[in-house]
């Protein structure tokens, strides 16, 4: 890091994560003047542009790359549109201890007084709430799952290259081209295309309108500059700006300046918590490095500082705070931008590239919250890269996580993508899988599996509360074999996913009819020849996500009840229910033989890892292909990012030996402690699961410090890796910290400030995150290499 990085990165880092209420008084007062008199799209765009038009914008001294969603660095809106805070909501957020935001009196009381009465009853969560059944609420109350789009926009969004090839001049040609086909005659939707196009056009001028306020502020300060360096600076800043992102980029400054215009279009607009992210930026930006190099317009070492700025400037993105359950499940600052690196080119070339390289030198010395980075590794990846990336990982920030290029491209081909959109696909967010700059993949919440065996095993009743939730599948008494236990708990299971399918289809139209995003759409391919929103079929792909959370707990817990109650006897069911009950109370010694003498998943063990499957092909017959409301369907994931902590407080005692209220297993992970062989039997265990059936895998792994030491330590994670892909694995990360640090952390976290750890698809630095989360991470099994 050169001077100016350095005090960038510090001011970033320093910076307390604040709220801004700006936006929401703009979107309000637009709104109450305009509702009505336009198409829902056109008014969108509308309040997109005003926006634009209207909100403060800055520029940090020192800057290259410019723009802030908020007023200042991690200054984050409100959308209130999605979810409107409450004036308690506001209070709450500025004094918890962990993930607070500051937000002044003053702001809450004209949020009070401003935005909250208009927004009463019209925000998408209120929407939402006062059209569920019943038992939806019930269950969901329960903890049976989560619901994303109960108060944020929903969709993991990630680009291609094509922004680095058109302007948005050349996409408003391409809008006026479409709006001369339509087909009045025919086509019965030709004016709400119409209606959608025409928003499209407004979205683009819009961003070009925010663009050129910052190149004429940077044109301001310029002129008033004392520094000769600043200055052409400041110009060359103005020169950017006034050319994207009108146009396409010309060069390397302007290729990441045109990403962050665009980046920060699409999360003013609605995204208010979602992962937005620029897909294989190594691979887009290589012709403007290499262009650069070869005409000496650039020097490595100012491409390096120009990624350095871009890095710091997604880190000045908090996520906008969440409420209700997700505030529960998921408290994190990290807006989950994901930094996809390697895989393979469209061609299916190999897609590293020299500036893949730079970017993990960039990583290794930032060490910044965010932007996330992975690594994607296909046969045709050089051993080099791996080892690169494994250089970073062993510094201990939990990134970059891993990625199999070839599965990720298997698993799009088989729900019917081209190999090329495949080729150019990747990861967003944490683990999911989709065509970038093609796809809206719509993640719509957890499912707590975990917590249908317990329904299974109480006759549909939650342990926890005593309340019918599920339908009654039979008391555990009833059970004269493992299969019918078994049969229950895949009833319970199709009843959980018909509900949570039925009301995510609702919520789908909701979104569809009341929160276009034309901004967003302009720049995903289809949209504008479809006349479609991003958010009502009109990408070139359609995916909904059903994320699978706990695989190793209920697992274990099978395994447990086959092994002592059906095959040796040794406890009855009702028994054993009764134990589970009563969390284990006076039958410690049950539990014990539990924890100790069964067949558990993670340790390479058929008798275990073959329930693993059948539990895993049950969920897939439950979910894939069901229809969503865009003419295509839903598929699982198997991700818990951290909402098995928060699923694990809403689950009783477990059959593997688990007590009440304890974490879950995460992703695809085993359950903690239980895998007691080493890495290379997890990954044997995990190989035994059809990946490829899935949208992505998530397997966490804890490495002690002193096991990737050496040059040869990094060889044999770099084959670990390989030999996890080669029989057919997703993907891999890895914390590499002990435990004595952990808790030295938790005893002086002013003193370990910058300790990064891998939480679930992210990293988040140790102290922000709360006593639960903080001792499900010092829980997992500490690995050693032989």
């Amino acid at each position: 890091m050169n001077q100016r990085i350095e005090r960038l990165r510090e001011e970033s880092f320093a910076a307390t994560p604040s709220i801004s209420i700006e936006r929401a008084l703009l979107e309000t007062a637009f709104y109450r003047e305009h509702y009505g008199k336009h198409s829902l799209p056109v008014l969108r765009a509308l309040v997109f542009k005003d926006l634009c038009e209207k909100k403060t914008i800055y520029l940090g001294d020192g800057e290259l790359i410019v723009g802030e969603r908020g007023p200042r660095p991690k200054c984050v809106p409100t959308f209130p549109e999605l979810t409107c805070h409450s004036a308690e909501d506001l209070r709450v957020l500025a004094t918890r201890p962990m993930t607070s935001y500051h937000v002044s009196e003053n702001d809450i009381a004209t949020y009070e007084r401003e935005v909250i009465p208009y927004w009463t009853g019209r925000s998408m969560r209120e929407r939402v709430f006062s059209r569920i059944p019943d038992e939806w609420r019930t269950a969901y109350e329960a903890g049976l799952f989560t619901e994303f789009m109960e108060q944020r926009a929903p969709g993991h969004t990630a680009l291609d290259g094509t922004i680095y090839e058109m302007g948005l001049l050349d996409f408003k040609q391409r809008i006026a081209e479409r709006l001369t086909r339509l087909d009045y005659l025919s086509d019965p939707l030709a004016s709400d295309r119409a209606e959608q196009l025409r928003a499209m056009d407004i979205a683009c001028d819009a961003a070009v309108i925010f663009a050129n306020r910052h190149a004429d502020l940077a044109w301001e300060l310029a002129k008033t500059e004392a520094d000769p360096a600043r200055k052409a600076e400041l110009t060359r800043i103005a020169e950017v700006c006034r050319h994207v992102p009108a146009h396409a980029p010309r060069d390397f400054w302007e290729a990441l300046q045109m990403y962050w215009f665009v980046h920060l279009g699409t999360i003013t607009e609605l995204n208010g918590w979602d992962a937005m992210t620029p897909g294989h930026l190594d691979q887009h930006l290589a012709p403007f490095y290499a262009q650069g190099l070869a005409d000496g317009t650039l020097t490595r070492e100012a491409a390096k500082e120009l990624l350095c700025c871009l890095w710091i400037k997604v880190n000045n993105h908090p996520a906008p705070p969440k409420v209700g359950v997700t505030a529960k499940e998921s408290g994190t600052y990290n807006d989950f931008t994901n930094i996809n690196l390697g895989g393979l080119r469209r061609d299916g070339s190999d897609g590293v590239s020299e500036l893949s390289y730079l970017i993990l030198e960039v990583v290794d010395e930032l060490r910044l919250l965010q932007p996330q980075t992975s690594v994607h590794i296909s046969q045709k990846t050089p051993d080099r890269f791996l080892k690169a990336a494994a250089q970073v990982i062993r510094n201990g920030y939990g990134y970059p996580s891993i990625f199999n290029t070839d599965a990720v491209v298997m698993e799009q081909m088989r729900v019917g993508k081209t190999v090329e959109d495949a080729r150019e696909g990747g990861c967003s967010g944490c683990i999911e899988t989709g065509a970038f700059g093609k796809e809206a993949y719509i993640l719509t919440g957890y499912l707590n599996v975990p917590k249908i065996l317990e329904l299974a095993l109480n006759n549909g009743r939650d342990q926890l509360t005593g309340k019918q939730v599920g339908p009654r599948t039979g008391e555990p008494e009833s059970f004269a074999t493992f299969d019918d236990l078994y049969a229950a708990f895949t009833r319970q299971l199709d009843w959980v996913v018909d509900l949570k399918i039925r009301v995510n289809n609702y919520i789908e139209r909701m979104y569809a009819a009341h929160s276009p995003a034309p901004f967003l759409s302009t720049v995903i391919h289809d949209c504008i020849e479809k006349g479609l929103d991003y958010y009502n079929g009109g990408p070139r792909y359609n995916t909904n996500y059903i994320q699978c959370c706990g695989i190793g707990t209920v697992t274990d817990s099978l395994s447990a009840i086959k092994t002592h109650v059906f095959d040796a006897g040794s406890v009855s069911i009702g028994q054993l229910a009764s134990a589970l009950r009563a969390n284990f109370h006076a039958s410690e010694a049950l539990r014990l033989k539990l924890w100790n003498k069964t067949p558990f998943f993670g340790n390479d063990d058929d008798r275990a890892d073959d329930i693993m499957r059948r539990v895993y092909d049950s969920l897939f017959a439950a979910i894939d292909g069901r229809p969503n409301t865009k003419g295509t369907g839903y598929h699982l994931n198997m991700l818990s990012t951290t909402c098995h902590v928060y699923f694990g407080k809403m689950l009783g005692a477990s059959a593997n030996g688990r007590l009440a209220h304890l974490p879950e297993s995460d992703g695809t992970s085993p359950s903690h402690g239980a895998d007691r062989n080493g890495p290379t039997a997890v990954v044997k265990s995990l190989s035994k699961m059809d990946q490829i059936k899935s949208g992505g895998t998530l397997l966490n792994q804890r490495f002690l410090p002193g096991v990737l030491k050496s040059d040869q330590d990094l060889d044999k994670l770099a084959q670990l890796v390989r030999t996890y892909f080669r029989l057919g694995g997703h993907h891999i990360q890895f914390n590499v910290v002990d435990t004595a640090t952990l808790r030295e952390a938790q005893a002086n976290p002013a003193e370990h400030r910058n300790l990064l750890v891998r939480v679930a698809g992210y990293s988040d630095y140790f102290v922000d995150l709360d006593l639960d989360h903080q001792e499900e991470i010092i829980r997992r099994t500490e690995q050693e290499m032989a």
